[in-house]
């Protein structure tokens, strides 16, 4: 956004923002002074001027002047955030490297964020040490204890491939239990789950205690067991994110089960692909959805899915009025199940480091998603993520507007709970005043995004007067984010960092993300994970030089703490790991995105190397919409799905290139093609998905194998978007 520079605005520019003359002069001295002590384009410029200059209430237009006058000349990766030493000795890297940056780095170390990304070096080279530490610091506990961190072996045995290693063999432990347990970081009266139901912003903010929440997960866990199940059967979950849900997570891990993760907002057909894959035993569900006034059928659709046993909660009241399907049982009836041991403490149930906790899914390119189990290590992956990258500590309380069908839900319970912090849950849509009002009155210290929510935020305002300075960091993930909607997020909350987050459900977390000693520059990224290594694949096959900028398909060094190591409906070598690099004689990890480092050692992501793509923070694989879109007019031959970001970058918008069976004739109106297109991907997929755009094509471009090359379909939808044809 092209702009006059900060030494050439008048206050007579300010005023023409609407801001008031008399104000406008004001603003206009002090950016005078700032500008004499620092400069008018240095990064010192833009963080006095955030901090002393900006408030949520001047026009998001100054806030705008103020930021790409600065940053006119300074060329790629502008920080709009940079760290305080004072505040990074508060933070628990810094204060780790405080302690013991000389006994880890030696003679490199100077201080924490000089040193951070040698630190980040030392987590993957020495990995024993690394998660030693940060297992101590979150305090976890093992009934049996690892023989080591990391048994790297890469070879073949039995058939079986290990190539990212084989974390604290020999270690059992329960990670429910882990969240319940009373530690250095909490006590019995600490709360740990707060929420709020949409529409009741008059009533106060409901909250359970630590205590009142291992009452409800022991007795959730007694009742578990009436039904009769095997230890390590599947157990699916299909409901919004809210307390109950929380419980029957926690419960199901501490009793020895395995969650079977599934997404709200799933049509009937993607439900039952997922209980027949994961073979789950019983569901948890809802009668309804509640959302403003409308209650959207959620039992009938997992009846429709020709379910197991279903426990169904009433989402309004404590009763329903509506009949359940023979061997179904009300949320009530199972708990009177257990009604004689709900005092009881619950003998938490210790597996093998490597038994799995979560079902969860991942579009594959093939169109049937990919089902990845968490082994026991996983969670304490995505903690370790919180602890680093997003400094969660005792005290914060953490929101992320998600669900336990994605693998951000089971991440913000172990995120949380793990590291003494308090889940903060909102019983409604996230994108309204609502939503907003909770994280001030909850006074939500992290605040999780995918940018969708964001472009909604920003267009209709509905943080507008509202107070959301008691947040300490931003995080988002889910697809690619927008400068200047990211902009206008961090100027809602005196501009507090955004920390950038991108992985996968088959990692737990990040494999590159941002710090808090680190300076972020919006809608990048600036450090891989801790203990992940990345490289860039060029266009020649060759892996580019890894302090080199350039851009390619991302692959990952394979030694991960927490990643994957099967998959229930593929093989995971072939999925993960066949035909990639050799580096230092390890084969490289697939990941599919196409990734930029850029001059200035920030990353870059650049959409997806394979057939899928992110909508709305959903992972979607192309084959699946184009089954669907395939059969809704007789005059479609064939369709392509693609997944292209608006032309000033942000979310991805679903777009279907579309070849008809008669060019010259019965070709359908486009704009009513698209809202049936629409129509039948929101029925038969997922009522979240939106089609853009319909752009007609005489045939697809496909490889000598007959494979739709839609990465070439990309590029060319992009080369019309420059031109301002779409």
């Amino acid at each position: 956004m092209a702009g006059k520079t900060l030494d050439s605005i008048t206050s007579q520019d300010i005023a023409a923002l609407g801001i008031p003359s008399e104000v406008a002069e004001k603003l206009h001295q002090t950016l005078l002074q700032i500008i004499t002590s620092c400069g008018a384009a240095t990064p010192q410029t833009w963080s006095r001027i955030s901090k002393e200059l900006l408030n949520p209430d001047l026009p998001y237009s100054f806030h705008q002047m103020m930021y790409y006058g600065c940053y006119s000349h300074f060329g790629p990766d502008p920080p709009a955030w940079s760290p305080d030493p004072e505040n990074v000795m508060l933070t628990n890297v810094g204060q780790l490297l405080e302690r013991r940056g000389k006994e880890f780095l030696g003679s490199r170390y100077k201080d924490p964020i000089s040193s951070f990304s040698d630190f980040q070096e030392f987590s993957v080279s020495n990995p024993e040490v690394y998660w030693k530490t940060v297992l101590d610091e979150l305090s976890i506990s093992f009934s049996v204890p690892p023989q080591c961190v990391l048994y790297d072996n890469p070879s073949r045995e039995n058939g079986l491939s290990y190539p990212g290693g084989q974390w604290l063999p020999g270690a059992f432990i329960n990670p429910a239990r882990n969240c319940l347990s009373v530690n250095d970081k909490r006590t019995l009266d600490d709360t740990v789950v707060i929420w709020h139901d949409e529409g009741d912003d008059g009533m106060p903010i409901n909250r359970m205690t630590l205590e009142e929440l291992r009452r409800e997960v022991w007795s959730v866990a007694y009742a578990l067991d009436t039904l009769g199940l095997e230890k390590g059967s599947a157990i699916a979950i299909d409901m919004p994110m809210n307390a109950n849900s929380v419980v029957i997570y926690l419960a199901i891990v501490l009793a020895g089960y395995i969650v079977v993760s599934i997404a709200d907002s799933f049509a009937s057909r993607e439900i039952s692909t997922r209980l027949r894959i994961s073979n789950a035993k019983a569901i948890f569900t809802q009668d309804f959805i509640i959302r403003g006034d409308k209650s959207l059928p959620l039992y009938s659709r997992v009846v429709d899915a020709q379910s197991p046993t279903a426990i169904v909660i009433p989402a309004g009241g404590s009763s329903f009025s509506m009949e359940l399907r023979d061997g179904d049982m009300s949320w009530h009836d199972f708990l009177q199940r257990a009604i004689n041991s709900r005092d009881d403490e619950f003998a938490a149930i210790e597996q093998p480091i490597e038994a799995f906790t979560n079902i969860l899914f991942s579009s594959g390119t093939t169109g049937e998603p990919k089902a990845i189990p968490w082994t026991n290590a996983t969670p304490l992956k995505a903690a370790a993520d919180a602890w680093c990258h997003m400094d969660i500590q005792k005290g914060d309380i953490v929101a992320w507007p998600t669900n336990l069908g994605w693998m951000m839900g089971p991440w913000l319970v172990y995120a949380s709970l793990l590291n003494g912090a308090t889940i903060a849950l909102y019983n409604g849509a996230p994108l309204g005043s609502g939503f907003a009002k909770f994280v001030q009155d909850a006074k939500v210290t992290m605040l999780g995004v995918i940018p969708s929510i964001v472009r909604t935020w920003k267009s209709t305002n509905c943080t507008a007067g509202l107070d959301w300075s008691s947040i300490r960091c931003f995080a988002s993930t889910g697809e690619a984010s927008s400068v200047d909607e990211y902009l206008w997020l961090m100027g809602r909350a005196q501009y507090k960092p955004i920390i950038e987050y991108c992985g996968g459900t088959e990692i737990g977390g990040a494999f590159v993300t941002g710090s808090l000693l680190q300076a972020q520059s919006l809608a990048a990224f600036s450090t891989p994970a801790m203990g992940c290594s990345l490289f860039i694949i060029g266009d020649d096959g060759n892996l580019l030089p890894q302090d080199a900028s350039g851009m390619g398909e991302l692959a990952l060094g394979p030694l991960m703490f927490g990643g994957s190591t099967t998959l229930l409906n593929a093989d995971h070598y072939d999925v993960y790991f066949k035909g990639m690099p050799i580096w230092n004689g390890k084969v490289l990890r697939r990941h599919g995105d196409v990734f930029e480092r850029t001059s200035r050692g920030y990353y870059r992501a650049h959409g997806r190397a394979d057939d899928t793509m992110n909508i709305g923070g959903i992972k979607v694989s192309s084959v699946e919409i184009e089954r669907i879109c395939n059969t809704v007019h007789s005059s479609v031959l064939e369709t392509a799905a693609i997944g292209m970001p608006p032309p000033g970058g942000g979310p991805e918008r679903l777009v279907i290139i579309v070849v008809f069976k008669d060019s010259d004739n019965s070709i359908p109106d486009l704009n009513e093609l698209r809202i049936a297109f629409n129509s039948a991907v929101q029925k038969k997929l997922n009522p979240l998905f939106r089609v853009s755009h319909i752009v007609p094509v005489p045939s697809l471009p496909r490889t000598a194998t007959n494979k739709v090359m839609r990465r070439v379909l990309r590029q060319q939808l992009a080369q019309l978007s420059s031109t301002s044809k779409f």
